[in-house]
């Protein structure tokens, strides 16, 4: 390989590493009330919010904690890629929070879920609770309550909530240790 060709290799190999850096950065440096802590022999990530949200990421989750209404708290998360499992205590995030993706909105009081990106898609599954569920562009959506699910790809179709069947659902958690 010239040397023109490691240097170009090497640049690629920095700028994937700063992007991923930069990510995770992000989300610590701005923790909008939160705190940050490793799952000992994982690479998991567990954040614990003021208002009692706690938010495990995956390894490898591309996210950044969004405090809208800048009171120095997170209402919102943008996730970007891989998936989150949230616990929201019931009136305690005022307002209510919020996980958006490229293709939906998924917006709670007070539950447990967790929200997945991937290959184009949003895949939304709610343990305990209710969220309702949208794409960012539409005023229409759906609610799904415990045990339910819902994949949510670009476009207008129809957002249909399905009942994941248990495989899915443990595959899903498992993620999270859970």
């Amino acid at each position: 390989m010239s040397a023109s060709g490691r240097y170009l290799r090497s640049l690629m190999a920095c700028m994937l590493a700063c992007v991923f850096w930069v990510d995770t950065v992000s989300a610590q440096s701005n923790n909008a009330g939160c705190t940050f802590r490793l799952v000992a022999g994982t690479s998991r990530q567990i954040l614990r919010c003021r208002e009692g949200l706690t938010i495990i990421a995956e390894d490898g989750a591309r996210f950044a904690l969004v405090d809208r209404d800048r009171n120095g708290s997170a209402d919102a998360v943008r996730l970007r890629r891989k998936a989150l499992l949230l616990d929201a205590p019931a009136g305690r995030v005022r307002g209510g929070f919020a996980v958006v993706t490229p293709q939906a909105i998924a917006a709670v009081r007070g539950t447990k879920w967790a929200v997945d990106v991937a290959r184009g898609k949003t895949s939304v599954f709610v343990v305990k609770g209710r969220v309702a569920v949208q794409r960012p562009a539409s005023n229409a959506g759906v609610v799904l309550g415990p045990g339910e699910g819902i994949d949510v790809e670009a476009g207008t179709g129809t957002l249909t909530v399905k009942r994941w069947p248990a495989a899915r659902v443990s595959a899903l958690m498992a993620r999270f240790g859970q």
